[in-house]
């Protein structure tokens, strides 16, 4: 079995060892309309995901976006994947601020797995119990444009601070970023016509206990305790705390 350990060797190393947290400012104030996809981009998302993670049931389509449009693909469950895989795209629609001397490409994109029942409707979506996912998935797509930064594996984002729940009877109060476990390598990478590279990064909510495990101790304490559930994309909301 694929763990988060094995992974390690994909990892920004400064941030494995890291803890602590940093602060970011705002870059803009007020709304800033997203300027669209290129079209070459969106069309290998749509390839990487069929190829990948099997044909898209529907869309969840932003109208009006701040900074990007994240539009997220929704593949259905599958004898092979028994459970939905959410797909951002549009987060590739700017390239992140990555420091230099890092090595990785500016863009990326999100993704997460949810229970098969999980119910994506749009009643559901409104509903804070059931919506809280896709709401997640957006933030994280847009905080490094807003916030002039960037993320990648393992960098981790409380929802506050304190972290607060991400919804009522949530036991999720943050996130941290990995490489996916339940997909062959190459579904890590989506590549572009043109030679652009985005890489496909998982999502993996918290509890406030392992937040404050990644703050104080630092990431190599996280993925000890996540290999330990067996934690990975795949979202089980019912699981208790690691630490």
């Amino acid at each position: 079995m694929a763990c988060l350990a094995t992974a390690l060797d994909c990892a920004i190393m400064d941030e494995v060892s890291g803890a602590g947290i940093v602060r970011h400012e705002p870059r803009y104030d007020g709304f800033v309309a997203a300027a669209g996809q290129r079209q070459e981009v969106a069309e290998a998302i749509d390839r990487h995901v069929a190829t990948h993670f099997g044909p898209v049931a529907f869309v969840l389509h932003e109208i009006a976006s701040h900074l990007v449009g994240v539009h997220v693909y929704v593949v259905g469950p599958s004898a092979e994947r028994p459970y939905q895989a959410l797909v951002t795209s549009g987060m590739s629609e700017r390239p992140m601020t990555v420091p230099d001397g890092h090595g990785i490409s500016p863009y990326a994109e999100l993704m997460l797995c949810l229970p098969a029942d999980w119910p994506l409707t749009q009643a559901a979506l409104h509903d804070e119990r059931t919506g809280w996912p896709v709401r997640v998935l957006k933030q994280v797509a847009r905080f490094p444009h807003e916030y002039g930064t960037w993320i990648g594996e393992w960098h981790s984002l409380p929802n506050g601070d304190p972290a607060l729940p991400y919804a009522p009877g949530a036991p999720f109060a943050g996130a941290v970023i990995t490489p996916m476990l339940n997909v062959r390598p190459e579904a890590r990478t989506i590549d572009v016509a043109d030679g652009t590279l985005i890489n496909l990064l998982a999502l993996v909510p918290l509890h406030p206990a392992e937040v404050m495990l990644k703050v104080s101790q630092g990431t190599d304490a996280l993925i000890v305790a996540l290999d330990r559930g067996g934690v990975s994309e795949l979202l089980d909301p019912t699981r208790p705390s690691l630490v």
